[in-house]
């Protein structure tokens, strides 16, 4: 099975482990692919929508791995009992939308050793919970599709501080090992800087000059990390 590069990142960036669980599995491919390669010895595949659990359920019979991978029909976290698994992904969501599932089970959450967070949107703002609710970000990576980048967290429970505001918007872990990506999703991140400023100039509520100045601020400190790289 080949996997597209965002799903094949997401996969590589799953440590070995007993069992595993894909929060919105959709086609189920991340889950079949872990077992086919050993990475897990079982699988728990989760959807809010029974549409996507019956296509992931016929992809599962294809493969042969009924016996491996479970189909769970529930909202987040829920379809978990606490213990269960070791590691959960919880990828192709909003950023929000993966910090409302952590927080609104944070008893399983709590119990899961491991997790790899793939947000569509709203990265700044994960990475921001995470740190503050006893979470550590282990590591990062990005994957590339067309003109977008994709960035996934691998997170697990801990301590942890963040010595600038910036390592909110782009992982530290990708600047220290200066990802062969990051230039392309620094520039990316510029590109949405200059346009909500764009929109914002003109403007003379508080609201437009607050936005005005904290965009520059990250323009500002963007540019610091492309001196790292």
């Amino acid at each position: 099975m080949k996997l597209s590069p965002r799903l094949q990142t997401i996969a590589n960036n799953v440590p070995r482990s007993n069992k595993c669980c894909d929060i919105g599995t959709d086609h189920g491919y991340v889950p079949i692919y872990l077992i086919k390669k050993n990475i897990v010895n079982m699988a728990i595949a989760t959807d809010i929508n029974g549409g996507p659990l019956k296509t992931a359920k016929k992809q599962i019979e294809w493969a042969g791995l009924e016996e491996k991978i479970q189909i769970r029909q529930g909202n987040g976290l829920e379809p978990i009992k606490p213990y269960e698994v070791d590691t959960t992904i919880i990828a192709g969501m909003g950023g929000l939308l993966i910090k409302d599932i952590l927080d609104s089970s944070k008893k399983i959450a709590k119990s899961i050793n491991s997790f790899v967070l793939q947000p569509m949107i709203a990265q700044a703002e994960l990475r921001k919970y995470l740190i503050e609710n006893q979470f550590m970000i282990i590591d990062e990576d990005l994957a590339q599709e067309k003109n977008r980048i994709y960035e996934i967290i691998i997170a697990k429970h801990g301590k942890q501080k963040v010595e600038n505001d910036i390592y909110y918007d782009i992982g530290k872990p990708l600047i220290e090992k200066k990802h062969p990506l990051l230039p392309f999703l620094i520039k990316l991140k510029k590109n949405e800087l200059v346009k909500i400023i764009e929109s914002c100039t003109g403007k003379n509520s508080y609201n437009a000059q607050f936005k005005i100045k904290e965009c520059n601020d990250k323009l500002l400190a963007l540019k610091e990390v492309e001196k790292c790289l």
